[in-house]
């Protein structure tokens, strides 16, 4: 069955690596032209953008730093400069910082959780809303996690705090969004293998590896389906304000 994503549009933030660069990849598979947006991964983005259109495929590898609003609508106009319009969003760009205990954190370790997770996603989203609108098929699907459901491990609570965020904001904008027949759905992976937990000490792995009942970590490709099926109208129309969980059972809401 066709998933009915030819010749759709999308942009992919933090797309040169992890999850969101296989959701490039896999979305450019199902026919649709694919903006790879980047911070400071230039050269994994380009290389995606090339082996996409060498395959046939639509592609351009688009860099903003999006820690600051401004580059938000200058992001979205490139886009719409290249591809005419947009239908798909996928609001990937995110990190966990420095992992920090609420006992010694403060407002500017929120703020830093904010400006990396949660900024970029109402940014961007707010800048590409006309687009969408213009749209017969909208779909907006944010990256949440499972530390937005569960509060994260110790020092990872600002980052959960913002996943948390995500996740709010993504039924709010079902909501407010569905009239102009937009979807608004989240993803919330759980620990997936990527260079997002390069930092992660590796006794920290070895014990949130032991809580999966499916007794592996997950990989980025592992991801991909639940983003492919929220993109897709004829998959999931009737579906909005929804967390999907990827996490091998570690979290069973």
């Amino acid at each position: 069955m066709s998933f009915g994503l030819e010749d759709r549009k999308a942009l992919v933030t933090g797309a040169s690596s992890g999850i969101g660069r296989a959701v490039a990849a896999a979305l450019a598979e199902q026919g649709v032209a694919v903006a790879v947006h980047y911070n400071t991964g230039k050269d994994a983005a380009e290389q995606l953008a090339k082996e996409i259109r060498a395959s046939g495929g639509t592609a351009m590898s688009v860099q903003a730093d999006l820690a600051e609003d401004a580059t938000a609508e200058a992001l979205i106009e490139k886009v719409k400069a290249e591809f005419g319009g947009l239908d798909i969003l996928i609001n990937n760009a995110g990190a966990m910082g420095d992992r920090m205990p609420f006992a010694k954190g403060g407002s500017a370790q929120a703020l830093r959780a904010f400006d990396l997770n949660c900024r970029s996603l109402l940014a961007v989203t707010h800048a590409a809303l006309s687009l969408l609108q213009e749209s017969d098929a909208a779909a907006v699907v944010n990256t949440g996690s499972i530390a937005g459901r569960n509060g994260g491990g110790v020092g990872a609570g600002y980052y959960a705090a913002a996943k948390g965020y995500v996740h709010t904001a993504t039924r709010g904008m079902a909501k407010e969004f569905a009239p102009y027949g937009i979807r608004v759905n989240a993803v919330a992976p759980g620990v997936i293998d990527t260079p997002f937990h390069t930092t992660t000490p590796p006794e920290v792995m070895t014990a949130m590896k032991a809580t999966i009942p499916m007794g592996r970590v997950g990989t980025a490709e592992d991801c991909v389906g639940a983003y492919l099926f929220l993109s897709s109208a004829r998959l999931s129309g009737y579906i909005t304000g929804q967390i999907i969980d990827v996490n091998g059972g570690q979290y069973m809401p």
